[in-house]
């Protein structure tokens, strides 16, 4: 039983059509429906292929737009940031929705699958030998399904990973907003705009917010824009969705030009977690007893760029194949069941990047953020491009990442402090722990 009807389409569509599982997929809104659109270079998109589940031309043709490059800046207030371009790296704008569309379509090909819509999550009930999943539909009926596991996809929110974490199971958050529009007089229909600042941080409220912008053409003359930022979850901010639209909507002529035919077509939004792993590896509950947790609701993802979506394709064969393996040989237990996961050390050490980039107007100056990513971009540009796709991607060595930091000490020693400043004594530890379990993994 799928808990949440988006990513969990996938991982459902495999373990029914490649394994022989029957599956039942809920959600409490419609399955097969996103609040996102997704982007993901072509190369990972077409590992989807392997699954057998679908085909290079099916995966081709959710693909809405393919740019011809990429590119990151951080604002500079006397205009000299380095705009760092980035070949095949989030290449490709993807209509998430048609993508599991076609998903549901494969589960819902064998007849004994079931796919529920406006149907919530309850309570679940754990036997010696299954689970008793307790739903509850539209009308207020309640429901009661049996299975071997539960699996748990149920997003940011899980009530289920909020359970298994004691009430903690994020420690950042990237509240993300946006719109996928029409009507820009300066959108750049072949350049994804991955990663761009063009403001020093608003220290309005709280304790302060860099934002960051993201621009993709999307099909015909649409374009999507969000604008985000990155935040520890017990900050003095407002993380509302609705308090980032209206900054958003103030602030977005200041990143693009509108034109007299602007039309907006549909909102994209969502909550990004990440989760700070204190340990040589994964230290966050992901399951339990006939219980485990895929997608954001285990927030192994980075939120850097490799989101929920990337990391859950990368992952797709390994978290199907031993789940498969797990119920075949009846080892459901927790022990068994956290083995089962897509927690690498290089995305868990990485994710460390993104608390430099949680302003503090305690501790930073109006512009750190964006000088500090700066320096990184500009060691970045020295160094082989294979150094920047890595980090894009998530696939950085351990010797690789050491040679950026070093060199970004170097050029910016102000690093140095806000290391203190931003991790502490038990975060930079935390930090080498994360650095030493990568080291002697097989990941490395």
């Amino acid at each position: 039983i799928y808990a949440g009807g988006t990513l969990s389409l996938l991982h459902a569509a495999v373990m029914a059509r490649q394994y022989t599982r029957k599956v039942l997929v809920f959600d409490r809104h419609t399955p097969a429906q996103s609040t996102r659109d997704w982007n993901i270079s072509h190369v990972e998109l077409l590992k989807l292929a392997d699954t057998g589940v679908f085909s290079a031309s099916e995966l081709d043709s959710v693909i809405l737009r393919t740019y011809k490059t990429g590119w990151v800046e951080f604002y500079k207030p006397d205009g000299s940031q380095k705009r760092l371009y980035i070949q095949n790296v989030l290449d490709c704008a993807v209509d998430a929705d048609l993508l599991l569309s076609m998903a549901r379509d494969a589960v819902l090909s064998i007849p004994e699958n079931r796919v529920l819509s406006q149907t919530s999550f309850t309570a679940c009930y754990r036997f010696t030998d299954h689970i008793v999943v307790e739903v509850t539909d539209s009308e207020g009926k309640s429901y009661y399904y049996r299975a071997k596991v539960l699996v748990d996809m149920m997003g940011v929110r899980s009530p289920v990973a909020m359970q298994l974490n004691e009430g903690a199971p994020q420690t950042h958050v990237c509240p993300t907003v946006g719109t996928i529009a029409s009507g820009f007089m300066d959108a750049d229909f072949d350049t994804g705009e991955i990663l761009a600042s063009i403001a020093p941080a608003d220290i309005s409220s709280g304790t302060g917010k860099q934002f960051i912008w993201e621009g993709f053409p999307a099909k015909g003359n649409e374009y999507i824009t969000y604008l985000f930022f990155y935040d520890e979850v017990d900050s003095k901010n407002d993380k509302s969705l609705l308090g980032l639209f209206e900054t958003y909507f103030r602030t977005l002529p200041e990143y693009k030009k509108i034109g007299s035919d602007f039309r907006i077509h549909r909102p994209v939004y969502g909550i990004i977690p990440a989760y700070f792993h204190d340990g040589f590896s994964r230290t966050r509950e992901i399951a339990d007893d006939r219980i485990i947790l895929f997608g954001d609701a285990a927030s192994l993802g980075s939120p850097l760029t490799f989101c929920g979506f990337g990391s859950l394709v990368r992952n797709l064969h390994h978290l199907t194949a031993d789940l498969d393996l797990a119920l075949e040989s009846n080892m459901l237990s927790k022990r068994d069941l956290e083995k089962i996961s897509a927690y690498e050390p290089n995305v868990a050490s990485m994710a460390n990047l993104m608390k430099y980039m949680c302003f503090n107007a305690e501790t930073d100056e109006p512009n750190f953020v964006n000088d500090l990513m700066n320096e990184v971009m500009v060691v970045l540009d020295e160094l082989p491009e294979r150094y920047r796709q890595a980090m894009f991607r998530d696939e950085m060595k351990i010797e690789e990442l050491v040679i950026v930091m070093l060199r970004v000490a170097w050029r910016y020693p102000k690093v140095l402090k806000a290391t203190w400043d931003k991790l502490g004594v038990a975060g930079s530890v935390g930090f080498v722990k994360n650095l030493a379990g990568w080291a002697f993994s097989s990941a490395r």
